[in-house]
């Protein structure tokens, strides 16, 4: 048994998107730990309301991610935002301010079992997951929105890289 299959065996995610075939890439990839679906909004509201996730990963578009982000801070769970559609500095900052952990573009599913290793591994340490994900994918973000995408919302982004936190 790996290391990553170990810190997943006892952790229960919920992942929300409305494709299922998503869906099914996330529970093959995270096989180790129990995962919940949900392909709507309202079924997503509800399991958020009746369980304790250790993790949330909730798509943008499709589901209103962002209206379940709040939800999910306000239980304390911990959320990563997944999303193709809107993959975007608008609603990568919109993530941020809502209280998301991490923001992931679909295309780096076929890492995600790592890759949420690695951001609750931070969070359970007090470190920064935003710092993380930036090391990460930065050169991700400057490919997708072009390399001076910071420059849009200067301010944000100039608080922001001083500590990753807000």
């Amino acid at each position: 048994m790996t290391q990553i299959d170990s810190f997943l065996k006892n952790k229960h995610i919920l992942a929300v998107d409305d494709e299922w075939d998503v869906l099914e890439i996330i529970q093959e990839i995270l096989e180790e730990a129990k995962i919940d679906v949900a392909q709507n909004y309202e079924a997503a509201s509800k399991k958020i309301a009746q369980t304790q996730y250790d993790l949330a990963i909730l798509d943008i578009m499709g589901v209103n991610g962002i209206k379940l982000l709040e939800e999910c801070v306000k239980r304390k769970i911990p959320a990563i935002m997944l999303t193709a559609n809107s993959m975007n500095p608008e609603s990568l900052v919109e993530s941020i301010k809502k209280g998301a952990i991490s923001y992931l573009s679909k295309d780096h599913l076929s890492v995600l079992d790592s890759y949420v290793t690695e951001l609750l591994t931070a969070q359970n340490q007090g470190k920064s997951t935003w710092k993380l994900l930036f090391e990460k994918l930065g050169s991700h973000f400057d490919k997708r929105f072009g390399s001076n995408w910071k420059e849009e919302d200067k301010e944000f982004w100039d608080k922001f890289d001083k500590n990753y936190y807000i």
